[in-house]
């Protein structure tokens, strides 16, 4: 459903999240091992974070990424798949194809449009804070 890029995105934003809430800034290194992802690929994806005021790079030996604290609570899952992935997962065809709308609908049209309004509600009802402290607290996992 999400782009490998967003995926990684929202993954490296959690463990961001997790690490500033600590003071502590990480290496685009430490975020590419953290989530799986190639190195490259991940400074790729943190530019684009950075770039919508999403997270800080800090420059310099003491440098990394963060995240102010007052935004890991305030920063929705929504705002994150925006930035890497803009809105096509809001109006994309579940069948993948290039015209679906009301006058021309493809075959699970109306039943994919229940699932996406439920995906934007979780997405926009979900901040990075409520997801980091599942992880802090052992409910949730970013690997296995």
């Amino acid at each position: 459903m999400f782009s490998k890029a967003c995926e990684y995105g929202i993954k490296a934003a959690i463990f961001i999240a997790i690490n500033s809430s600590e003071n502590r800034r990480v290496s685009p290194k430490e975020i590419a091992e953290e989530i799986d992802s190639p190195q490259a690929f991940t400074a790729k994806i943190l530019q684009a974070l950075v770039r919508h005021n999403m997270i800080k790079s800090v420059r310099g030996a003491q440098g990394g990424f963060e995240i102010d604290k007052d935004k890991i609570a305030t920063t929705k899952l929504s705002q994150i798949v925006y930035a890497i992935d803009g809105d096509k997962i809001y109006n994309g065809c579940g069948l993948g194809l290039h015209t679906c709308d009301e006058n021309h609908p493809c075959p699970v049209h109306d039943k994919f449009k229940v699932v996406r309004g439920e995906l934007k509600d979780m997405l926009e009802n979900t901040s990075l804070e409520q997801l980091a402290l599942d992880i802090k607290s052992g409910v949730s996992f970013l690997k296995v």
